[in-house]
């Protein structure tokens, strides 16, 4: 891809994002604002229990999520099932980025241990060496389409995460990522796509479960398309990097 072509994947991408927050706060499907964020969706709760009727929820053993509040219902319920959830640190900013959530340790009750605010008080921190292997990886998304093609809201960490454990082995050959949106972040049209973007095998509303096809996931950290700034700012990036440059 040229860099012309990614910066028109870049604009149209900022375009649908812009159209989405709108019209989520227009039709009063989001608490808060929209702009800028995962949005907070009216019916986060119901699209988590629709996703535990899946049959991969039955199956599923090791979960990573992402930290943001709409996927907060699905945080609680994966432990309320005795899963074990690593939920990344915001931002991956830190040396050991995802908390580790281990229902038959925790000292408080699953609405507790998941939510952003407390997570850091009752989960130890650990680094991709001591993670499990994952079965099921959940994403917010600002807008998706039925053929699992994926906006976030800009800052690519969710995309880093998914190459980072492709990079490091540990998402199972088997291993399903799913989004769950407000109906509204659902589109029908084609978006654009670059080379670190993954697109999502099941997408959960309140309403509906949608299967995904193809799956598309990248082999790991396309090193060439981030920038020095962004690798700086990511620790496991940064030592990654010294690691790739020493002979």
């Amino acid at each position: 891809m040229t860099v012309e072509d990614a910066e028109r994947a870049a604009n149209l991408k900022d375009a649908v994002r812009r159209r989405v927050w709108a019209l989520l706060e227009h039709r009063s499907a989001v608490h808060g604002e929209a702009q800028g964020r995962i949005p907070n969706f009216v019916g986060a709760q119901a699209a988590a229990d629709r996703l535990a009727q899946h049959p991969v929820w039955g199956d599923t053993r090791v979960i990573t999520t992402v930290p943001d509040r709409p996927q907060l219902p699905v945080r609680v319920r994966a432990l309320a099932d005795s899963k074990l959830v690593y939920m990344a640190v915001p931002r991956l900013a830190e040396d050991l980025p995802f908390y580790e959530l281990d229902p038959r340790t925790l000292p408080v009750g699953p609405e507790q241990a998941a939510a952003r605010e407390w997570v850091a008080s009752y989960a130890p921190q650990v680094g991709v060496e001591q993670m499990r292997p994952v079965d099921l990886v959940v994403c917010g998304s600002v807008a998706v389409n039925r053929e699992g093609v994926r906006i976030g809201k800009g800052a690519g960490y969710t995309d880093i995460e998914i190459g980072l454990l492709q990079e490091a082995k540990l998402l199972l050959a088997h291993a399903v990522i799913v989004t769950t949106v407000h109906p509204l972040q659902v589109v029908d049209e084609a978006l654009p796509e670059t080379g670190h973007d993954f697109r999502v095998d099941l997408i959960v509303t309140p309403e509906e479960l949608i299967e995904c096809r193809p799956t598309r996931r990248p082999p790991g950290i396309l090193w060439d398309d981030l920038e020095p700034g962004t690798i700086a700012a990511i620790p496991w990036l940064a030592a990654r990097a010294r690691q790739r440059s020493t002979p």
